[in-house]
């Protein structure tokens, strides 16, 4: 059978500055939260690998670009580091930066890649995580400044701008698992946090649309749909909370204008109701986006509370829920992530269904694979087949779901190249191109790589 996909289909990958870049401490880029906490925890760091030099895509770019064409992109998401071009966050803009992103975006115009730009990446600069990161209002009006410096500075060439990518990740991450800096457990804040970005998110789109550049303007999340154990009214209930704190607290804002009732009854049991103005919830109502971008790599499974989380704990999502492993599930071993396809045609129904059709791209999908070494072939490329099975297994189901009238615009993979991981470094690897860190970055196309320009140019795959 032939998997056919409209001519007009964004077919790319995605990454993100400070996992690509490097550069880290040139040309007056300035720390973000990532060089502080390695500073100070190298040890929480796989094989304590810093975001210091990542894949020196800042140096590589032409080279990269190139690559870009070589694997059959028609566009490529990538972001603009607030450290890099306001390197205090507020106040002056660098104008090497100002080259450095006018020489990537002209060079990937040149060759036929469309650039699709991200604005946040987890990056918060230090001297605004000083200030309280998201926590501070303050700090809400100085992204607003920031995205609109983007716009006017790049909106002339750059036509599809989004917003933040899984916002949802440094709620969880940094305010509520111990995951990233600042290594916060609170629930209350970590509600305050996911508000205010949801604010800044709303201001950047407002000041986008007051610009008319004729482009759109969208968010990139992480939808990971919340699968019940069974049909039991305990275990639909338990799914629905977890989809109304992953997914619905950031796509119905977004999307609707509005924070969905059940969640903000949720927060007022728990007294974790965020600080917040009528004025900021009108900006919220007045500014939807275009576009939505669709990272998806796991589904959530969820069950019914077995046993109350001890009085004392921390108040956390999952004393709401228990998580649920499914037997027999197929897993990525080296992420420890369940493999399950059907979940990206559920995401696109869902949005078919109950959000308006809006249109959407898979912004992100991929599988990160530890020691892909020993899958290297006598010309010296990594034959890595697995990659190449994944993507045909979820873009079968993407074709499904665009075949029933989802609104789906293209598929970007997680990632171009093999990229500097947040905590993970480089441990697994991800990229259609290979980036060897002992030999000055040298790129190597693999299998995949060679692949995905086949896919491009025929518009899909047989199969």
């Amino acid at each position: 059978m032939k998997y056919e996909f409209p001519k007009d289909f964004w077919w790319g990958s995605a990454a993100s500055g400070p996992q690509t870049e490097g550069a880290a401490d040139v040309d007056g880029r300035k720390a973000s939260i990532w060089d502080h906490w390695y500073q100070e925890e190298p040890g929480r760091f796989f094989n304590n690998v810093g975001p210091t030099n990542t894949s020196n895509f800042y140096y590589q770019y032409k080279e990269d670009i190139q690559l870009m064409k070589e694997t059959g992109h028609n566009s490529f998401r990538t972001s603009i580091q607030w450290s890099r071009l306001i390197p205090d966050g507020i106040g002056e803009v660098n104008p090497k930066a100002v080259e450095f992103y006018n020489n990537v975006i002209d060079e990937m115009l040149a060759n036929g890649v469309e650039p699709f730009m991200n604005l946040y990446h987890f990056d918060m600069p230090m001297s605004m995580q000083e200030l309280g990161g998201w926590e501070n209002r303050e700090v809400v009006s100085a992204y607003a400044t920031f995205a609109k410096t983007c716009f006017e500075l790049f909106g002339d060439k750059v036509k599809h701008w989004f917003t933040f990518n899984e916002p949802i990740v440094p709620v969880e991450a940094g305010y509520l698992y111990d995951m990233h800096y600042p290594n916060v457990v609170d629930f209350k804040r970590a509600a305050q946090v996911a508000y205010h970005t949801t604010v800044a998110h709303a201001l950047a789109v407002k000041e986008y649309h007051a610009l008319n550049q004729g482009g759109e303007i969208g968010i990139i999340l992480n939808l990971t749909p919340s699968y019940p154990r069974s049909q039991n009214p305990a275990d639909l209930r338990a799914s629905h909370i977890a989809d109304l704190i992953f997914n619905r607290s950031f796509l119905d804002p977004v999307t609707k204008g509005e924070f969905p009732a059940d969640l903000v009854a949720i927060l007022k049991e728990h007294d974790a109701v965020p600080v917040h103005t009528e004025e900021d919830l009108a900006v919220i109502k007045n500014n939807i986006i275009d576009i939505l971008g669709v990272n998806y790599y796991q589904p959530r499974r969820v069950k019914a509370k077995e046993y109350a989380a001890h009085p004392d704990a921390p108040f956390m999502p999952e004393h709401l829920f228990d998580n649920y492993e499914m037997p027999y599930r197929k897993m990525n071993p080296y992420r420890g992530w369940e493999i399950f396809e059907k979940a990206i045609y559920d995401i696109a129904i869902n949005l078919r269904d109950n959000y308006g059709n809006i249109p959407f791209f898979i912004s992100e999908n991929g599988m990160g694979v530890e020691g892909e070494d020993r899958y290297r072939t006598s010309d010296g490329s990594i034959d890595d087949h697995y990659r190449i099975a994944f993507i045909k297994d979820h873009l079968r189901w993407l074709h499904k779901a665009m075949d029933e009238g989802a609104n789906c615009k293209g598929y970007h993979l997680w990632t171009f190249m093999d990229c500097w991981s947040w905590a993970n470094a480089y441990k697994n690897r991800y990229g259609l191109v290979e980036v060897n860190l002992d030999d000055n970055y040298k790129r190597t196309i693999k299998s995949s790589g060679r692949w995905y320009k086949e896919l491009s140019e025929n518009h899909g795959f047989e199969g």
